[in-house]
């Protein structure tokens, strides 16, 4: 029954720790969608000669793709086959008190 309700807890917290991830990185994307614009059409009113706008944006697009890719993306399915793997050595190994 322990190591039912453990499992459970453990999918549990994963699960919730993916939701935070993937809030974080939506709020970063709509917050970026939302002040770029407002920074282009600040720009083109103030100061046309001199397009600044692209600074923050491509500071900030790459600051949303390195968090996409932590999200999404590289070496995430070697992390869950490590993480399965340590959990089943743990399991096999003899408890010690």
């Amino acid at each position: 029954m322990e190591t039912i309700i453990r499992k459970e807890d453990l999918a549990y917290r994963k699960a919730s720790r993916r939701v935070k991830e993937l809030k974080g990185f939506y709020g970063n994307l709509t917050s970026y969608c939302m002040v770029i614009p407002f920074l282009v059409v600040l720009n083109l009113v103030t100061s046309p000669d001199y397009l600044w706008f692209f600074w923050p944006m491509l500071g900030w697009g790459f600051g949303i793709t390195a968090h996409a890719i932590n999200t999404f993306g590289i070496g995430k399915s070697w992390e869950e086959k490590k993480i399965r793997q340590l959990m089943e050595e743990e399991s096999k190994s003899p408890k010690t008190f």
